[in-house]
């Protein structure tokens, strides 16, 4: 058959969660992905990813973090499997810096634990860390990692077991409103299908699927580093809470080791390439692993030992760094959820939820203004 409630194009975070959510309704889903179901392409691969709740971004995110957390529980529960490790987490920077402020605005606003630490009292409490004498961290308990790869298998499983029709190695090429824009038909390289409802997760992909979205939503290559600490205990999960960071150098985040050998170490924005997502060079080069030494040596000495791997993943990165959830401009029967600017994951399952309101009922409960398609940040933009 081709007629489906809903179609998911993209299997990724966002698409994984959005038809766990769509089958859990029991709507009549399919799922397209261009590769394999999972696949180590797009933005979510390297084993895991922070979610924290002292959010700097910006206070109105924490709500939506705090759904997810409990999401993510439930989900848990589904998969009997331990998706998300709660480590601390801490958000370090000059005090008047972005991150810093930022933290503590949103601990203030949403009353959530937390303790403000000089560098000195950061290494005591947390050996691992020795930031520069001018800098201050917020930490923050409930903070912590989740296994990205693994969240990703747990949505799909349970999609599946709901009923959920997923193909991979699936190319989607072009897809159309039809029946005065009650219906969409999308055509793939080998089918056509006809659903009330498109939803459109490709994550740097997206953009090829909606031309509207190339001057906003562009997709960056990033690294990420593991390493062999020189002080293994200092790095052990229970020793060592996730970090970002705002220095001298630029911004990087890190975890502790867990599941895979060594410590996680990436700089945001890495090297600032700008890419194709079909052309991404997805080799790791010595210009790459200087990039993150750099910070690496200078704040986590007993961290800086061998290289264990690297890896290649991508951001799709809005002007104002924050998501695009809503409405296609010209169909109301397309919605697109692109550009997480490298802190989407731990959402996923809080907006898979809200991506399968706004395809079965045509909008959402939650507040989700501050990533509309026409807000001021993304019109100026075009």
């Amino acid at each position: 058959m081709s007629d489906y409630d809903a179609i998911v194009v993209g299997c990724g975070s966002m698409g994984s969660a959005a038809l766990f959510h769509l089958a859990n309704r029991g709507t009549r889903v399919l799922g397209l992905e261009q590769f394999d179901v999972p696949n180590e392409f797009g933005s979510s691969v390297g084993t895991n990813r922070i979610i924290r709740l002292a959010y700097a971004e910006d206070p109105r995110y924490v709500p939506l973090v705090r759904r997810a957390y409990r999401l993510w529980h439930e989900l848990e529960q589904l998969a009997s499997e331990r998706l998300l490790i709660q480590t601390g987490s801490i958000d370090a920077g000059p005090e008047n810096g972005v991150i810093v402020s930022g933290s503590k605005r949103s601990c203030a606003e949403h009353d959530l634990p937390h303790d403000v630490l000089d560098a000195a009292m950061l290494r005591r409490r947390f050996p691992g860390y020795q930031l520069a004498p001018n800098m201050m961290a917020v930490y923050q308990p409930q903070g912590g990692f989740l296994m990205s790869e693994r969240c990703i298998v747990a949505h799909i499983s349970a999609a599946l077991a709901r009923g959920a029709e997923i193909h991979g190695r699936e190319r989607v090429t072009a897809w159309e409103p039809i029946d005065n824009e009650t219906r969409v038909r999308v055509r793939t390289e080998s089918a056509v299908y006809h659903a009330r409802s498109l939803v459109l997760t490709a994550g740097p992909w997206t953009a090829a699927l909606v031309p509207d979205l190339r001057p906003i939503a562009k997709p960056e290559r990033q690294v990420m580093l593991w390493v062999q600490p020189i002080v293994p205990a200092h790095f052990h999960v229970d020793n060592f809470p996730v970090f970002y960071m705002e220095a001298e150098e630029g911004r990087f985040y890190g975890f502790p080791a867990y599941s895979v050998p060594g410590f996680k170490f990436g700089k945001y924005h890495h090297l600032r390439e700008q890419v194709q997502p079909d052309t991404v060079d997805r080799a790791c080069h010595p210009q790459d692993e200087a990039a993150l030494r750099e910070g690496l040596r200078r704040y986590f000495p007993d961290a800086n030992g061998p290289t264990l791997a690297m890896k290649v993943c991508m951001f799709t990165n809005t002007p104002d760094e924050y998501f695009v959830i809503d409405h296609h401009p010209r169909s109301r029967s397309v919605v697109v959820a692109a550009g997480f600017s490298g802190h989407g994951f731990k959402f996923s399952s809080v907006v898979g939820e809200i991506l399968a309101d706004l395809a079965v009922d045509g909008g959402t409960s939650w507040d989700i203004d501050l990533f509309s398609w026409n807000r001021p940040a993304l019109e100026d933009a075009r």
